[in-house]
């Protein structure tokens, strides 16, 4: 037993001294703390992340209040890691919108105390971004499960943004709102009639999708038989065949990672980027940055976690990564203590100073 005891004490030992030279004796000038960064892993394998949504009309994480300087501030610190894309997740649900609309507001819907519209693209008309402009959730897709419900109103609110902020040079695109997973009922047409809506009125500027993959987290707490989640097959048949009926006028793709397991990355996003060449699709991956393992909804990813799923959209070849989203999981002001953190962990792993 004492012998036991001995060598565990003198392996402890050893494994501690290892782990602390590395980040004593690596000091580095332009570190405000003097020291390198310990990671020991490779640096920079992962897809810098290059686009994040903006949420400001929120129904599950909370609303940061911000005005226009914090915004200003933001727009500085994505620039400073590389977003050159900025894309408003909805620029409206239910009765909250961002803009005033003269279509919304004749519809019931709340005045809102901002212009956020006029606001994020006059910042990224500042930082160079390209911004894109996501579409006006109703609510009533979630309600009924039926996009065509969608449409009615998005005729309408596309046409009256682009009339109002169609000059920003800025203003790069169309971000189709509606999240589906799978055979979502009336979703290739409607898609279809939204992508060729926003095209015709822009001039065919691009537009993209961020559905979900219907994995083992996407069905937590549903009915027992169904917890395994979607197959591999299974998703390759169903999105081609989504793909097939929408690729002339969806330009790009953004699944959402977060409803997979982590050792499931490979194998999905392998079948995503299939399926993207084969229809001429760009392929993004829609990097969450908040973590969907913990109980509490929703906290800033563990780095490790963020990590992991940029590497295998390196691996796979993917086009672009964006995330949901950087103001709240990742922002060095956010209201979250851990998304500076996120912040600083994600700049030492891409070497940005």
């Amino acid at each position: 037993m004492t012998d036991r005891r001995k060598f565990l004490k003198t392996v402890g030992a050893t494994a501690a001294a290892a782990v602390a030279a590395p980040v004593l004796g690596n000091c580095k000038a332009g570190r405000p703390d003097g020291l390198d960064s310990p990671l020991i892993v490779p640096k920079g394998k992962g897809l810098l992340i290059t686009g994040t949504f903006l949420d400001e009309i929120s129904h599950d994480i909370p609303h940061q209040n911000w005005g226009s300087s914090e915004w200003d501030a933001d727009f500085a610190n994505m620039k400073a890691i590389g977003i050159d894309t900025v894309i408003m997740i909805r620029s409206g649900y239910r009765k909250f919108i961002t803009w005033p609309s003269r279509y919304l507001l004749g519809k019931g819907c709340y005045m809102p105390s901002m212009d956020l519209v006029e606001l994020f693209l006059t910042l990224a008309d500042k930082y160079e971004m390209k911004f894109y402009f996501g579409l006006y959730d109703s609510g009533r897709y979630w309600d009924t499960g039926d996009m065509s419900y969608e449409l009615e109103s998005n005729k309408y609110v596309t046409e009256e943004v682009w009339n109002t902020y169609g000059h920003h040079k800025s203003f790069g695109g169309w971000y189709i709102s509606t999240e589906i997973s799978r055979k979502t009922k009336g979703c290739i047409e409607t898609f279809h009639e939204m992508g060729n809506m926003c095209k015709d009125l822009s001039g065919g500027l691009p537009t993209f999708i961020s559905p979900w993959i219907d994995g083992k987290k996407a069905v937590m707490g549903m009915d027992q038989a169904l917890k395994q989640g979607i197959s591999v097959r299974q998703h390759e048949e169903e999105w081609n065949e989504i793909f097939d009926g929408i690729h002339d006028v969806v330009d790009a793709c953004a699944f959402q990672d977060g409803h997979i397991d982590y050792d499931e990355l490979d194998a999905f996003f392998t079948v995503n980027k299939r399926l993207a060449d084969k229809y001429g699709m760009q392929c993004w991956t829609n990097a969450e940055s908040f973590d969907r393992d913990m109980p509490i909804h929703f906290l800033p990813i563990k780095f490790d976690k963020l990590r992991m799923k940029l590497e295998a959209a390196a691996r796979c070849g993917y086009d672009k990564a964006i995330t949901f989203e950087f103001s709240h999981f990742m922002s060095p002001q956010s209201a979250y203590l851990q998304a500076g953190h996120l912040y600083d962990r994600y700049r030492e792993y891409f070497d940005i100073r």
